[in-house]
């Protein structure tokens, strides 16, 4: 189902219609190292890396409205595909997400998280990913070029679709995952 059949809302829009019913709802699909660090009090959080699953297990009324979150934009959109897939009839994208609430003047919770965010993890990952292909190559044999090589393009095509495979690799990751997050009271 395109994007294009599913709602977008300013923030400020979605507060307002969270604060004043009860059969709306905000659903955060950032991931655990994400939320531990920032969020919006009362979300129910359902991390895209495993958002089937746990989508599966919440048990949501279908007919109530979900309001969908990330950091940007970018993974709300995939989640309300779907849930709009799964027959949710009234689903609608937090437009810019998190960074947009915040700029918004709207309230998050800071938390404590002895993770690092994905886009940190990620940076981290391909930097020493680089950095060994250029050590292996000085110590083993120019073959390991290859490594730094493919670590570039695969930077350059996440930049160019918007996407992360690796940050997709590193959220399944254990240290990347807390079963204990999960609905607040209001369902």
């Amino acid at each position: 189902m395109p994007t294009e059949n599913i709602k977008i809302i300013e923030p400020k829009v979605a507060h307002k219609e969270v604060s004043s019913n009860e059969t709306c709802r905000i659903i955060d699909v950032r991931e655990f190292p994400e939320i531990t660090a920032e969020s919006v009090e009362g979300t129910l959080h359902l991390p895209l890396s495993s958002f089937d699953q746990r989508l599966a297990t919440n048990h949501l009324d279908k007919n109530h409205h979900f309001f969908v979150l990330c950091k940007t934009g970018n993974r709300a959109k995939k989640a309300a595909e779907k849930l709009k897939r799964s027959g949710f009839s009234n689903v609608t994208i937090i437009d810019g997400g998190l960074e947009a609430w915040k700029a918004s003047g709207l309230n998050t919770h800071l938390g404590v998280s002895s993770v690092w965010s994905l886009e940190r993890q990620v940076r981290f990952v391909a930097g020493g990913l680089v950095l060994s292909g250029i050590v292996l190559n000085l110590v083993w044999s120019p073959l390991w070029l290859i490594l730094s090589g493919g670590i570039s393009v695969g930077l350059m095509f996440s930049a160019m679709t918007n996407t992360c495979g690796m940050g997709m690799l590193l959220a399944k990751c254990p240290w990347n995952k807390d079963s204990s997050i999960s609905m607040s009271s209001k369902g």
